[in-house]
Order: structure tokens, then sequence, then C-alpha cells
């Protein structure tokens, strides 16, 4: 299961557990340290992947910017996860379904501006794990990656002055661009190495490819851990 407080940034205090007794230590541990703090349990799917969508919602129509695949498993901090613009290897239903996900709770919410969600996909099942509206860590990737001015376009949609309509919006990414998670292991070497739901990046990198048969990124892929632990 997934321990996590409610209202804290960068995953901070989230864990897997795997038994009653790991569960009962880190509860009491979150509290033991954010005791106005709550405390979400969720089950786990194991062996799912993850990608997330970044989108610009104006009242009226929903912009999807894009859509990125992290090559970590679920259960990884998307901070700490490299991830791949456009997907790579999910279904044309799983993303059409994410597209749809995105656009219905940017509705739900009446957002004016930007949003992000985190989707887990198991069996071409899509599962929302989080939705933020706001700007995330992935919009200045991503207008940089596909060229486009996204935060210039969303600041003048939550001012009010424009719509979505009034832009020309051409995306011009040829191939892919890797997001590159950066540690500073280095100059914190007490730091436990291990990746989770805690987020331990200080940083990323952006890395184009041409295509999927780039011997970087087949090495990432060939190297992706199929256990929460790196």
């Amino acid at each position: 299961m997934l321990v996590r407080p409610s209202y804290v940034l960068g995953g901070q205090r989230m864990k897997i557990v795997i038994n009653d007794n790991e569960l009962e230590r880190h509860v009491l541990s979150i509290f033991k340290h954010m005791p106005d703090n709550r405390v979400l349990i969720d089950q786990f799917l194991e062996r799912a992947s993850e990608a997330e969508i970044d989108a610009i919602f104006d009242g009226e129509d929903c912009h999807i910017m894009g859509i990125m695949e992290h090559i970590e498993p679920a259960g990884i901090h998307s901070g700490d996860s490299s991830a791949v613009l456009p997907t790579y290897s999910l279904s044309e239903k799983a993303v059409q379904t994410m597209c749809e996900y995105a656009e219905r709770i940017a509705r739900a919410l009446n957002i004016r501006g930007l949003i992000n969600i985190q989707f887990a996909i198991k069996d071409d099942s899509v599962f929302v794990i989080e939705a933020n509206p706001r700007a995330s860590r992935t919009t200045p990737f991503i207008a940089k990656a596909y060229q486009v001015p996204y935060l210039n376009i969303a600041t003048k949609v939550m001012l009010g002055t424009h719509k979505l309509k009034d832009f020309d919006m051409v995306k011009k990414l040829e191939g892919y661009a890797i997001k590159i998670p950066v540690f500073s292991f280095d100059k914190f070497p007490g730091v436990d190495k291990r990746l989770g739901p805690e987020m331990k990046s200080t940083g990323e990198a952006i890395y184009f490819i041409k295509d999927l048969k780039d011997p970087y990124f087949r090495e990432l892929d060939r190297n992706r851990s199929m256990y929460l632990y790196n």
C-alpha cells in the first residue's frame, strides 16, 4: 500500500509498505513529525506504467500541451523519473482515455490556466493519481521541447485577456525529448540513494533523440527497474 501524509510537496514522507507492521510504524512516524496532518492510504498498483499530462483550460476549450511517459515504473516520484515526450509505448486507447480524463477534470474544477494530471496505467486501464491546477516542473520542459511559449499563453488565459483559440500553437518537435532527472548525491553523502515516492532529484535536463533506436534511450529503457527501488 502507498501511505502518505496529505498537503505535502515532493512526496515528503510517502512510502510503500508491504505488511501491517510497516504500515503501523510509518503511520506513527507521520503523526510524530506532522501531528496536524492527515494520513492517506491507497492501494499500490504493482508494475504499472506512469504518465502525466500538462494542459491549459480557458473555461471553454482544453489544449493538451503534452503527454510524458515515464520510463521508470509507477511508484517512483515523477521528479525522479526519466520521462519521454511524447509517449512511446502506451496504447492509443490509454492516451485517448488520459486526454478525456484531463478535460473532464479541468471542466469539473472550472480552472483558468494550467493543470497537471498524473496517471497510472495497468493493462490499458487508466487511474488518476493526482490532479494539480497549477504549473508543474514539466511545463517549461514541454514548452522548450515543442518550441511553443506555453507559459505566456497560460498567463494570458489566466488573466482573462485571451482564449486558446487566439493562439496558433504549432508543435515543432521532431522525434522525442527525454526529461533526465539530476541528482546531487555527491553533495549529500549521507542521503539514502534508493528511489521511491519521496522526491530526491535537485533538477532536470533535456535530451533530444530522433527515434527510439537511439542508444541512449535504449540503455535507459533496458535498465528500467521492475521494482520500486533502483
